[in-house]
C-alpha cells in the first residue's frame, strides 16, 4: 500500500454541498493572512471547522430486517409520544418520537432509518427557533418524509434550527432507499425527528449520541412479535 493511499483512507470525504461554503472561507482567510497574519490563522482554523462540518463519511448500516437505525449524527434529545405532523395524514394518534439533536460540531447528513419506499415528501415553511425545544416540531421550518414498507410507515423530520437556513433533499418522492442510506442535509445546527409505529419500543436512551446510519433506535420485528402475541 502506497503511503498516498494509506492518507487518502485516513481523510474523511467532504460532500459536495460544502465545496462552495469550503472555497468561501479558504478565499477569505487568503484576504486575512494579506491583511494581518493572525486573523489568517484564525479564517484557517474557521475552514477546517467547515470541512469538518460538511464531512461525508461511509458507514456500516445493520442489514437485519426490521431494524430502525438514527437518520443523524447528535445527541438524543427527547423521546416521548407525539403525533406525526399533520401534514402526513398519519393520523393523530400518539407515536413514539425519537428526537436527534445536531450541534455545528456534528457530521449533518441525514440517512434513512430503514429500507423503504419514500412515499411523500412535504415540506413546510416556518420559524427558526431554537431546534431543542419541544415547539420546534410544530413551529420551525421543516422537511417531512413518510418511508414505506409492506404495512410499517415511519415519518422522518428534518427540521430547521436557530442557526440553520437551509434543508437540503436529496431524494425524490417514489423511490426506494436502503437503511442508511443519504436522504439529506441541514446546515449548521438542527435536528430530526423519527415517528415509530404506533407500539414500537426505543432501543435508546435520552441523553445517549447517535451515529446516522449505525446506531439501532428500534427493531420493528420485536413490536410485530410482541403484538401477535397480545392478539393471539
Amino acid at each position: 500500500m502506497s503511503v498516498i493511499t494509506s492518507i487518502r483512507r485516513q481523510i474523511v470525504p467532504v460532500h459536495r454541498e460544502g465545496l462552495p461554503f469550503i472555497g468561501a472561507f479558504a478565499f477569505i482567510s487568503l484576504i486575512l493572512f494579506w491583511l494581518w497574519t493572525p486573523l489568517g490563522w484564525i479564517g484557517t482554523i474557521l475552514t477546517i471547522w467547515c470541512a469538518a462540518f460538511f464531512q461525508d463519511p461511509e458507514r456500516v448500516t445493520p442489514i437485519r430486517e426490521g431494524v430502525v437505525v438514527a437518520p443523524a449524527d447528535g445527541r438524543v434529545s427527547r423521546i416521548i409520544n407525539a403525533p406525526p405532523p399533520p401534514e402526513l395524514n398519519l393520523g393523530d394518534r400518539p407515536v413514539p418520537r425519537v428526537s436527534i439533536f445536531m450541534n455545528v460540531f456534528n457530521c449533518h447528513i441525514n440517512r434513512s432509518p430503514m429500507t423503504g419506499r419514500i412515499e411523500k415528501i412535504v415540506y413546510r415553511g416556518g420559524a427558526f427557533l431554537n431546534a431543542e425545544l419541544d415547539k420546534a416540531s410544530e413551529n420551525n421550518e421543516r422537511n417531512c418524509f413518510v418511508i414505506g414498507s409492506g404495512n410499517t410507515r415511519i415519518a422522518v423530520v428534518q427540521i430547521a434550527g436557530l442557526i440553520a437556513r437551509r434543508i437540503v433533499c436529496f431524494v425524490r418522492q417514489g423511490v426506494s432507499v436502503r437503511a442508511g442510506e443519504r436522504i439529506g442535509m441541514i446546515r449548521f445546527g438542527s435536528r430530526v425527528d423519527v415517528y415509530l409505529p404506533e407500539g414500537a419500543r426505543p432501543l435508546i436512551a435520552e441523553g445517549q449520541t447517535a451515529v446516522a446510519g449505525e446506531t439501532v433506535i428500534a427493531d420493528l420485528r420485536t413490536t410485530v412479535r410482541e403484538l401477535t402475541f397480545r392478539v393471539g
